[in-house]
């Protein structure tokens, strides 16, 4: 398994500039020159030059041909091209459209919160769900699975807008129970996320039993488990022991895939709640074409699903021996 990590690693760095390549056609060439537009209509022609230079748009995007006379090879050094890559590398994004902070800062800042929201809902709806789901595979074809299948599909169709609105009228405002908008750091602010983590598990809480439910019945008609019937096994032992065991491979498919999207948050959630993490930010820079915080989320978000793939390959081989890396 070490060595194929390894391999696996290796072959990060290409991935990377695979990416770092697609984000600058799509941020530098096809976007095209955004220095006007920042420096406003009525801008001078001194102002929107010297914004050019702060964002790099008065560099060649490739390779200055007549500088590459003197310099060579060595001209590509002075490119947008180049600096794109060394950017993201580094992590320095530059500085936000509005605010002019550094947008690394404000990640760093915005990542807390998110995560924060992220992952009780991802780890709530995660455990409601196969435990909902393992019942179900038990009762298979009763009222009670029937039941729970409708349920879901109209969970599922519910918007997640709606069900947000919902709980800040009824349960914020209406009966008082919750707190509807605001944030403070710390131990303070857990009453501010009660509310958004109960709806975030409620909104994704439809689709995520489907899914487990679909597992959980592929396996539940297996030999191993009639064989661990007859053997007079009792039923959690036969659920959590076997069952639950064998059906991993799918539940850690969808689960470690999802884990690089913690980092974004919610960007419904975090704006109706005015929670400050990265999905509020990432709606505010689509809002006001902050394409600096654009280019770093998408950066960021690509990355960390390149090693949510490593690491799902790596947690088949640990949960089930018929997987071998190699």
């Amino acid at each position: 398994m070490f060595s194929y990590i390894v391999r696996r690693l290796m072959y990060t760095p290409l991935i990377v500039a695979g990416v770092l390549l697609v984000t600058f056609l799509l941020f530098r060439v096809v976007q095209g020159d955004v220095s006007a537009e920042y420096a406003g209509k009525n801008a001078s022609k001194e102002t929107i030059a010297e914004i050019r230079k702060e964002l790099g748009f008065d560099k060649p995007l490739f390779l200055n041909t007549q500088a590459a006379g003197e310099r060579g090879v060595l001209a590509i050094f002075d490119s947008q091209f180049f600096h794109h890559f060394k950017n993201a590398v580094t992590l320095d994004f530059g500085r936000a459209r509005v605010s002019k902070q550094k947008v690394s800062s404000m990640l760093a800042q915005g990542a807390i919160p998110s995560l924060t929201l992220a992952v009780p809902v991802f780890l709530g709806s995660l455990l409601i769900a196969v435990s909902i789901s393992l019942v179900i595979a038990l009762y298979r074809g009763t009222m009670i699975d029937n039941a729970t299948v409708v349920a879901c599909v109209i969970g599922m169709s519910l918007p997640f807008l709606a069900v947000i609105m919902f709980g800040q009228y009824f349960l914020g405002y209406k009966l008082q129970w919750f707190e509807v908008f605001g944030y403070e750091p710390g131990f303070a602010g857990a009453k501010y996320f009660v509310l958004p983590v109960l709806m975030g598990i409620f909104a994704g809480l439809g689709g995520d039993v489907r899914f487990y439910r679909t597992v959980m019945l592929d396996e539940i008609n297996s030999d191993y488990i009639r064989t661990a019937k007859a053997k007079g096994q009792s039923t959690p032992r036969i659920l959590y022991r076997h069952l639950l065991k064998n059906a991993m491979i799918p539940i850690i498919t969808r689960v470690v895939l999802a884990i690089p999207f913690l980092f974004l948050g919610s960007l419904l959630s975090e704006r109706f709640f005015g929670i400050p993490g990265l999905g509020y930010l990432m709606v505010s820079a689509i809002g006001e074409r902050d394409f600096q915080i654009i280019n770093a989320m998408t950066f960021i978000i690509s990355i960390l699903f390149v090693f949510g793939n490593l690491a799902t390959d790596v947690c088949y081989a640990l949960v089930d021996p018929r997987v071998i890396l190699s």
